[in-house]
């Protein structure tokens, strides 16, 4: 369908749908729309196109998409003036930090100021550190790219490079997000950037939620922080010592996602990362494993002593056993069974958790390939485990020489949609 908006007006366009400029001038973001060029707005968002000079588009919606023309231009006004605030720092380069809470409109003012910032030939990185509703990587990953043209949506970027936390929320992986973003800034700051824009997730309510945002200021120490706010839930953050903060308006018509529609998008993501996908079978002692307390996949090679007593007590010989830290994993057949009494008496001779998991729990988890100097070079789903011959198949695009797997604690079915993953705190019951 075909629509005219007059100068000075937004057309607000919910996805999925794309949009076509056929005549006048628009901006989305900071970006100018090129006529004939197609805009893409993905399921589960809402891009709004400021129209500069009088208008007319061609839409075309999906299902449950939608367009509307509201009378005024949906950038906040503070969005400017930040964005020529930023511009005065003369101590370059200038690392710039935004927080905000869920659907607060951090990605849409990140896209902003790095849009703007490339207008005035400035060098930009953005460092992304929102896992859960990652643009720049995979889902479960921080990353950072160097933007090189205004551009509508983050999501259309490639990771330069990417460090594989393996969750989708900050809440049970604080020290790693910390230590990904830490590593991922040390390498941008090398790269001579004017601007690092870094976006961040929105788990800001609570006290465990403010001192992790606490140190993850301290740790990448921004010289500028942008605080996003829809009402005075980021009050706390405004008075960190020493740490001036700047608060930005959340944009009136932002759209608020249900964990659904948060979900799809990540959904969309996996799909990115794991195009043209096949699978690989790698031999277990080709790698080293890391993140390896569900399966305890680096042990499969060691020849335990103790092994030959705990197949005793169990009553069986499993097809894996590893003994952790703080527990004995127990890998059996999908038809296999081990009595509580067993199970008993291993705990007593371990003084250890037994976590019992059947062959096949395995399959979808989410992991990242490493070359040999720990350079991330994608994604995978693992698909099976072969005890016998110990392998790993995985499922992965990657093609160049893999060293390193880490696991992850997010579980795919064959059509990439997220699935509980297996419970190493519930162990089977026999």
């Amino acid at each position: 369908m075909n629509q005219t908006v007059e100068k000075g007006k937004t057309l607000l366009v919910d996805g999925p749908a794309s949009v076509t400029l056929i005549s006048g001038r628009a901006e989305v973001f900071g970006s100018s729309v090129n006529a004939a060029n197609k805009v893409v707005i993905r399921e589960g968002k809402r891009l709004p196109f400021a129209v500069i000079e009088k208008a007319a588009f061609d839409i075309s919606l999906g299902e449950n998409a939608s367009a509307e023309q509201v009378d005024e231009d949906t950038i906040p006004a503070v969005w400017t003036r930040s964005f020529e605030e930023l511009l005065k720092v003369q101590d370059k380069p200038v690392t710039v930090m935004v927080l905000g809470s869920v659907d607060s409109g951090k990605t849409s003012f990140c896209t902003y100021l790095m849009n703007r910032l490339l207008r005035e030939k400035k060098r930009v990185a953005i460092l992304d550190g929102d896992l859960g509703q990652s643009d720049v990587g995979p889902p479960g990953t921080v990353a950072y790219t160097f933007a090189t043209k205004p551009i509508t949506d983050l999501f259309s970027l490639e990771a330069k490079n990417a460090f594989f936390v393996g969750s989708t929320s900050p809440s049970t992986a604080v020290d790693r997000v910390i230590q990904g973003l830490t590593l991922l800034e040390k390498e941008v700051l090398c790269s001579e950037q004017d601007f690092v824009v870094i976006n961040t997730d929105g788990w800001v309510e609570g006290e465990e939620a403010f001192n992790y945002k606490v140190q993850l200021i301290r740790a990448l120490d921004p010289k500028v922080i942008f605080c996003i706010q829809q009402k005075d839930e980021l009050s706390s953050f405004l008075s960190i010592p020493e740490r001036p903060v700047t608060v930005v308006d959340s944009p009136a018509n932002i759209r608020q996602r249900t964990r659904e529609k948060r979900r799809s998008l990540r959904e969309l993501g996996y799909i990115k990362y794991l195009r043209s996908a096949k699978v690989q079978s790698l031999p277990v002692s080709w790698l080293r494993i890391e993140e390896d307390d569900l399966l305890g996949l680096s042990r499969m090679c060691e020849n335990n002593r103790q092994a030959e007593k705990i197949y005793g007590l169990l009553g069986m010989k499993p097809l894996h056993y590893a003994e952790l830290k703080d527990k004995i994993l127990v890998i059996i057949g999908k038809n296999r069974w081990i009595g509580s009494d067993n199970i008993r008496r291993v705990r007593e001779f371990t003084e250890k958790e037994v976590v019992i998991v059947r062959k096949g729990e395995e399959e979808g988890l989410l992991l990242a390939l490493y070359n040999v100097r720990r350079k991330f070079l994608g994604i995978g789903v693992l698909r099976e485990i072969d005890y016998a011959r110990k392998t790993l198949k995985i499922f992965t695009p990657v093609s160049k020489e893999i060293s390193i797997v880490s696991l992850g604690r997010v579980k795919l079915d064959k059509n990439l949609r997220e699935i509980p993953v297996l419970d190493e705190d519930k162990p089977l019951s026999f």
